[in-house]
């Protein structure tokens, strides 16, 4: 009875680690080709609502993606993930170099943002030996597109079709594809016609063109320095969207060895022999009172006499009460001292105890005497 409870037990086991395996999406890529891998949308909508098409319900809900190698926080250094829209589709690209070869598990997390449901994948991206040498590869700079809109399979071919009647052979493959913005770039502003710009690289085991080499030649170089008409673009474009730019392309030859560096030689870990040491003479003796005069002596004589300036100003130019008085009439003066004590006999006017408040004062009375002496004059 035992035995047959362990022999379930690792039956179960086994299936379950099966199923488990099943589950993962596995594919491969060899080392210096571009590798891209499409996140369908339509394909992660089954997983959220398995029963939908029973109900007759078809839904297209908004899903974000993130991708890490599982167990760390982000992608391996080879590979990148974009995604522009919650209803667009994600893109898992890069080019891997050899030293990235072996397996890379990518764990994909869908999250739909209708119902908040998550749901998790995994990736298996196995990276094999190079199958193919690219010695001859160019860099083409696309203008009119932006990066999610470059790696689906069918826009990649169009660009290689172009570049073939281009290069003149069919043996191209896309070595890697960059967005602009990752070699400094500006971001466009969000408005249409502006794009962010996209670097395509192909390679092929053929030489470059007769067209293609006119890229090296010093001609083209100042054509494009001074802006003019460039004479020896013959690149065509079947999608106005796919025409590259001219001035911006590289050409990259490796089929010349590139020579090593020179190697450091060895010393004997032992310095040379400089000598005593000669410590230098002390510096001649300097008179510092003219830098003293400059620096205080001449400043606070400025603000002595600017003190002097300002004390005579206020103290010996002030007009004084007594002169004032003297050059003010009598009757302005009148007023004057009078202003203060009308206004408290208002204030008590104005109270509540108003039986208590003497008779309003004849206020014009000792102007009309004052002025009386005047007039007999």
């Amino acid at each position: 009875m035992a035995d047959k409870r362990s022999w379930a037990l690792a039956i179960t086991v086994c299936v379950a680690g099966f199923l488990w395996v099943q589950a993962d999406s596995i594919t491969e890529t060899p080392a210096g080709q571009m590798f891209v891998y499409e996140l369908h949308r339509e394909i992660f909508q089954s997983e959220f609502e398995p029963l939908h098409k029973l109900f007759g319900h078809i839904y297209n809900d908004p899903m974000v993606f993130k991708c890490n190698k599982e167990r760390f926080p982000d992608l391996p250094r080879w590979l990148r993930f974009t995604q522009r829209d919650p209803y667009e589709n994600g893109f898992l690209y890069g080019t891997p170099l050899p030293q990235d070869q072996g397996k890379n598990i990518i764990e994909i997390f869908v999250t739909n943002k209708r119902s908040y449901d998550t749901f998790r994948e995994r990736l298996v991206i196995n990276v094999g030996p190079p199958v193919k040498q690219f010695p001859y590869q160019a860099e083409f700079f696309i203008e009119l597109r932006e990066i999610e809109k470059v790696l689906p399979a069918v826009v990649q071919e169009e660009i290689k079709r172009d570049i073939q009647h281009l290069w003149g052979t069919g043996n191209l493959e896309f070595v890697n594809i960059t967005s602009a913005l990752d070699r400094g770039g500006r971001v466009p502003l969000p408005l249409p016609g502006y794009f962010e710009g996209v670097y395509v690289k192909l390679g092929s085991d053929r030489p470059f063109s007769k067209c293609m080499q006119r890229l090296q030649t010093t001609a083209h170089q100042r054509e494009c320095e001074s802006g003019g008409k460039l004479t020896g673009d013959c690149s065509t474009c079947t999608n106005p969207a796919n025409c590259i730019s001219w001035c911006r392309s590289e050409l990259f030859d490796l089929s010349k060895p590139v020579p090593p560096a020179p190697v450091p030689k060895v010393g004997s870990g032992v310095l040379e022999w400089g000598g005593e040491f000669s410590p230098p003479e002390s510096p001649p003796d300097r008179d510092f009172f003219p830098d003293y005069i400059v620096t205080v002596i001449v400043p606070f004589a400025l603000a002595l006499i600017l003190c002097v300036l300002l004390a005579y100003i206020m103290c010996c130019r002030r007009e004084g009460v007594v002169k004032r008085n003297a050059k003010t009439t009598d009757l302005q003066l009148y007023h004057h001292h009078t202003i203060q004590g009308n206004a408290n006999e208002l204030r008590r006017m104005a109270g509540n105890d108003r039986q208590n408040v003497d008779r309003p004062r004849q206020c014009l009375q000792p102007l009309l005497m004052a002025e009386q002496p005047m007039a007999g004059r």
